[in-house]
């Protein structure tokens, strides 16, 4: 399949090589930083970046736009598109039907709409394993799905059926589990380096509760700590630390130490 990028970011990095990689070929890609979008193509076999959002005269069956959100209507505005053309876009919590009618508001030819979303976190330059990665689809007509969906599987052995409102649910539930839980390990990093502590010593700890966490039919049953014993003597003394250090902190320790208590004791 002949693809187009409109985006250059963490995403695109990654979609666009793997794409290649499965024996796709990409043709064009579009970014507002044109610098991102030539470090893009210097990694593709014969890539060519795009000027501006007329693509008219592509050649690709499918472009896929890999933007920030709230960047979407603005795309959706400005892009020239070529008739018959596949258009989807990446993202977790945009819906098919905003896209659609975007396209019904903006585009002057006929275009299948879709979504392609990559349940992971991405970073330019660090290595992932695609197959192992949920690619969620969903499009307007059968056709448009199964060639998404083969263009999936080409890259992934987890392709799945997702609707909107499942798909915001899973975004949700990813904020949780990979966003919100990255921001936790980073204020344990810099509670640490308060104190000349090294972060390494916490990683063993670290990796044994994810893998626990993972290996369970319920994350639940793996939980430990204070909160969990409902050892108000310890959390006390944590609380007690935390206040001068970091108001934020504290907020945080004793709304989570909550929200265990509630889960395994129902206490208010």
């Amino acid at each position: 399949m002949k693809i187009s990028f409109v985006g250059a970011g963490n995403v695109a990095w990654h979609l666009a090589q793997a794409f290649e990689n499965a024996g796709h070929v990409v043709n064009e890609v579009y970014s507002r930083d044109s610098q991102n979008a030539r470090l893009l193509t210097t990694l593709l076999y014969d890539a060519t970046i795009q000027p501006d959002l007329n693509f008219a005269e592509s050649e690709s069956a499918l472009i896929v736009i890999a933007a920030a959100d709230d960047a979407l209507a603005g795309i959706i505005e400005r892009i020239v598109l070529p008739d018959g053309v596949m258009l989807v876009h990446t993202s977790g919590t945009q819906s098919l039907a905003e896209l659609q009618r975007l396209v019904g508001i903006y585009s002057d030819v006929p275009v299948r709409t879709g979504v392609l979303y990559p349940l992971q976190t991405f970073t330019k330059g660090v290595p992932l394993d695609y197959a192992q990665i949920p690619f969620c689809i969903e499009a307007t007509d059968a056709d448009t799905e199964q060639e998404l969906t083969a263009l999936a599987r080409s890259v992934s052995t987890q392709v799945y059926r997702v609707d909107s409102e499942e798909r915001q649910v899973l975004h949700i539930g990813a904020v949780f589990a990979c966003n919100f839980t990255n921001h936790l390990l980073t204020i344990a990093h810099d509670l640490l380096a308060r104190e000349q502590l090294d972060f390494t010593l916490l990683k063993p700890l670290i990796r044994e509760t994810c893998e626990k966490a993972l290996a369970s039919t319920d994350p639940a049953l793996a939980q430990t700590g204070p909160a969990r014993r409902n050892d108000w003597s310890i959390t006390s003394q944590h609380l007690a630390y935390l206040q001068p250090v970091s108001p934020e902190w504290t907020g945080l320790y004793r709304q989570l130490t909550e929200s265990i208590r509630l889960r395994h004791f129902g206490m208010d």
